[in-house]
C-alpha cells in the first residue's frame, strides 16, 4: 500500500493498529504475503519508522498490526540513537518521504535494567559492547536517582523507561540536519512512546501534538 500519508495520518494508522493488537483482532483486508511480496519487488513506501528496542517481545509490525513493506523498523537494545541509528533514519526519510518516526520503548526494559543497576551498585557491565550501550542510556535517567524514585524500583524504572525513549527522540530532533529541517518544513513528527508488555497498548506520550 503507498505511503504519502502525513504524520498525524501515519499516527492514527498505527494507533488504529496497536487497538487491533491489544484487542487481538487483526486488519481484514491485508493482502496475501505472496502477493504483497510481488508488489514489494518494485520498491516500498513504508508509512512510519519505528526506532525500537531489540526486545523479542516488541515486534513493531505485530504490535502495530502491520504488514510487508508498511514499516521501516530499526532495532537496538534500549531504542538508543548513535550514528547508525540516526543515519538509518536520515535514509528513510530522504529516500522514501516517510514523515513519522516513532521512538519505541517498552516496560521492562532490559537495557534499562542494566543501566539503573550499573547506577546504583557502582559496577560496571562484563563486556564494553554491552557498557556503550549502558553509556548512552545513563544521561537519560541519571538524574531521576536523585528523587524520590530511587525509593521506589518500579516507578524509577517506569520513568526512567520514558525519559530514555524522550532523550532519544529528543536525539533525532536535533541530532541532524537533515530530520531537523524536514521537522520544521516538510511535515516530519518525531515521537516518543511505550509499549507495554502487560497490556499490549502503545501509549504515545512525547512529541505529539496536543499531548506534548
Amino acid at each position: 500500500m503507498p505511503s504519502k500519508l502525513s504524520a498525524l495520518e501515519a499516527l492514527e494508522r498505527l494507533r488504529e493498529g496497536n487497538l487491533r493488537f491489544a484487542n487481538n483482532l487483526s486488519s481484514p483486508d491485508r493482502p496475501l504475503s505472496s502477493q504483497r511480496r510481488e508488489e514489494l519487488t518494485s520498491g516500498q513506501e513504508p508509512f512510519a519508522i519505528i526506532l525500537g528496542c531489540s526486545d523479542s517481545r516488541v515486534p513493531a509490525e505485530l504490535v502495530f498490526d502491520q504488514g510487508l513493506g508498511d514499516l521501516f523498523v530499526i532495532r537496538v537494545a534500549g531504542n538508543i540513537v548513535a550514528p547508525s541509528q540516526v543515519g538509518s533514519v536520515e535514509f528513510a526519510v530522504s529516500r522514501y518521504r516517510t514523515r513519522l518516526v516513532v521512538v519505541l520503548g517498552h516496560s521492562q526494559c532490559g537495557a534499562v535494567t542494566a543501566t539503573l543497576e550499573t547506577l546504583l551498585g557502582g559496577e560496571g557491565t562484563a563486556s564494553r559492547n554491552i557498557a556503550s550501550i549502558v553509556d548512552r542510556v545513563t544521561p537519560a535517567v541519571r538524574g531521576l536517582l536523585d528523587t524520590e524514585l530511587r525509593y521506589d524500583r518500579g516507578a524509577l524504572h517506569h520513568a526512567s523507561v520514558r525519559a530514555n525513549v524522550r532523550a532519544s527522540a529528543d536525539h533525532l530532533r536535533h541530532g541532524s540536519p537533515i530530520i531537523e529541517s524536514l521537522t520544521q518544513d516538510d511535515g516530519l513528527l518525531v515521537v516518543g512512546a511505550e509499549y507495554s508488555l502487560e497490556t499490549g497498548v502503545v501509549d504515545f506520550f512525547d512529541g505529539v501534538p496536543g499531548k506534548g
